[in-house]
């Protein structure tokens, strides 16, 4: 059953032990990746949508979608009227299905807590899904992304419950406010990352004015 296949290759992304191991979990989870998340009713790439139109005017950008994988949330915001869109991510064959979507202006193939290609203030705002969660992103990648954000942008992604405080993510939070790079606009409830499967997989989505 394709469930049971999007389960395992779960197992596998969740399971990785160093970004190389999940960056081949991902290259071979790619070619099936959409159909396999939408039979869990993943919902993080569509829903995001909704806090980036009620915080960032339609047509302002650019925009940074990072790690977009296969490149799911592009086409929704560009319906919406964003047109200036960059992806990241570290998967090139995930990178690969996103090109495809016409959607995304350029992507280029980083890792978030490492260096990212972009210079300071370059982006209007960033959105990110799916990407701090179990055995993916660190917390301290939000440094970068904060960095290559401008000021009066805004930071917008979710985390999941699991990885929240065993991950350090209100120490690096506490620490961009108190430098003065960021003060919190929006805080969700916890929720389901997916409408069908995993009912115990939450996340919170936040939402930061970059300062």
């Amino acid at each position: 059953m394709i469930v049971d296949k999007a389960n395992a290759a779960l197992d596998s992304v969740y399971g990785a032990d160093k970004p190389e191991t999940l960056a081949q979990a991902y290259a071979a989870w790619a070619a099936t990746y959409d159909s396999e998340t939408a039979s869990l009713g993943y919902l993080l790439p569509f829903l995001i949508t909704a806090w980036v139109a009620r915080h960032v005017p339609a047509g302002e950008g650019p925009l940074l979608d990072a790690g977009c994988g296969t490149g799911l949330s592009g086409p929704s915001l560009k319906a919406l009227g964003y047109g200036d869109i960059a992806g990241l991510d570290l998967s090139e064959d995930m990178l690969k299905i996103a090109g495809g979507r016409n959607a995304y202006g350029e992507l280029k193939q980083a890792m978030l807590g490492g260096p990212l290609p972009w210079p300071d203030g370059h982006f209007r705002a960033f959105f990110s899904t799916g990407v701090f969660t179990i055995s993916h992103a660190p917390a301290s990648g939000l440094h970068e992304l904060v960095r290559i954000t401008k000021k009066g942008g805004h930071a917008i992604f979710t985390v999941r419950d699991q990885v929240f405080e065993s991950g350090g993510f209100q120490a690096v939070f506490d620490a961009l406010a108190r430098a003065g790079k960021w003060r919190l606009a929006e805080e969700s409830p916890w929720f389901r990352c997916y409408a069908i499967g995993d009912p115990e997989a939450l996340v919170k989505t936040f939402v930061f004015n970059v300062l």
